[in-house]
């Protein structure tokens, strides 16, 4: 760490904000991600639909006052959905109001080919998606329900009555209802002026607290402390958090499908699309 800055970078867009440190991102990205292979070359039946709910929010506002530029992952967006585009599925993106998919572009890997097809594919809807409450009111029928991770998914998402009307129905519809990493926060919109999160008693992965409080400070990924924890939040709204350690796992609970951090990425692709051919296999 003495060759490699290990001081968060100043995003000169934003007063007092920052872009992870140089070591950080020495550590946490990459320019390819470990996408091996398909599922399997099946396609899902025509029509098989997955709405992405993303973050159209740039800036953390941290406990310091520092200003953390985030957005949602790119692998922990684009990996999954390659799997998902490559087996069929039609993808639907969706942002609170209709403003740009925010990405960390930081982290994005410049040399996978994976990446950069789905990237291509979805680019437009990214750039100009729809406002989900509009999707809403066509009352689409979706065979997934996909929040995408990224420290961004703690802004706004967990406190819109929109995304709660979302999971209702994924819920209601026995959709398949798939995050990652911080995406996961947006399950506490399912409580919000309830006794009850519908998601109490579901089991899950999600980023751990531990590293958000301590090494990812530490090493300057973040600028400072978190508003708010995440792992804690869920606990404390009934849902099972079942791992402690950023391992790449995958946890499958019913319908709900969760990976715990970027490395999930590619396997939870898999699992996703698994159990949409299960779901909807093409009669080809």
């Amino acid at each position: 760490m003495n060759d490699i800055s290990n001081l968060p970078t100043p995003d000169s867009a934003e007063d007092n904000a920052f872009f992870p440190s140089p070591y950080s991102l020495s550590q946490y990205t990459a320019a390819t991600t470990d996408f091996d292979e398909l599922y399997s070359p099946a396609k899902v039946a025509p029509g098989t639909k997955v709405l992405v709910i993303g973050t159209e929010e740039r800036y953390m506002l941290m406990q310091n006052g520092a200003m953390f530029s985030t957005g949602n992952h790119p692998v922990e967006t684009l990996l999954p959905l390659h799997h998902m585009v490559q087996a069929g599925a039609e993808i639907e993106v969706a942002t609170l109001t209709g403003a740009p998919v925010k990405l960390e572009w930081w982290a994005f890997p410049q040399e996978d080919q994976a990446i950069a097809s789905t990237w291509n594919k979805l680019k437009e809807q990214m750039k100009q998606p729809r406002r989900l409450s509009d999707l809403l009111a066509e009352k689409n029928t979706y065979a997934a329900l996909f929040i995408p991770g990224g420290h961004g998914a703690m802004l706004n998402i967990p406190e819109s009555t929109d995304v709660q009307e979302a999971l209702d129905r994924a819920l209601a519809e026995d959709q398949l209802i798939v995050s990652l990493c911080h995406g996961p926060a947006g399950f506490l919109a399912a409580g919000i002026n309830r006794e009850r999160n519908p998601f109490a008693g579901y089991s899950m992965c999600v980023f751990p607290d531990e590293l958000d409080a301590g090494a990812n400070i530490n090493i300057g990924y973040l600028p400072g402390k978190m508003p708010w924890a995440l792992g804690e939040a869920l606990s404390n709204a009934g849902i099972n958090i079942v791992n402690d350690s950023m391992s790449g796992l995958v946890h499958q609970d019913r319908n709900l499908i969760t990976g715990d951090s970027p490395l999930a990425s590619n396997e939870l692709g898999k699992v996703v699309v698994k159990n949409l051919l299960e779901r909807y296999p093409s009669a080809e």
